[in-house]
């Protein structure tokens, strides 16, 4: 899990460099879910880790499979930013952007919630 999170950064640090357009604010966004859902993932993985229990670990895996879209729509959208850059029509580049951002935030979203059925797992299995 830390070489996906060294990878995001990476992502994350060349795509702040490049020129501001639309399609790469839009990338830039996805990036950002992308790692945020990364994040959930792994604080869902170390509340099942602590547990051990069934609930948590398949709460867990959901907010592994979540970051793992968030990080496909964040490649989608870099890979319409750079479309855009390279000669693409700069509005289509966008939209697609726009639109694989919105799906790595949702991504995002349910990572979130998946962590916090985790930890909510997590917290019922001590109290028994």
């Amino acid at each position: 899990m830390n070489f996906t999170r060294t990878l995001l950064a990476s992502g994350l640090v060349a795509l702040l460099a490049a020129c501001s357009n639309g399609a790469q604010d839009s990338a830039q966004d996805a990036q950002k879910s992308a790692s945020d859902a990364q994040q959930q993932a792994d604080k869902a993985q170390q509340a099942a880790d602590q547990s051990q229990n069934a609930a948590t670990t398949q709460a867990a895996d959901q907010a592994q499979q979540s970051a793992d879209q968030a990080k496909d729509a964040a490649a989608q959208a870099q890979n319409a930013a750079s479309a855009s850059t390279a000669g693409g029509t700069p509005e289509a580049a966008k939209d697609a952007a726009s639109n694989a951002a919105d799906q790595a935030d949702k991504s995002a979203d349910q990572a979130k919630d998946a962590a916090s059925n985790a930890k909510d797992a997590k917290d019922d299995s001590t109290k028994k």
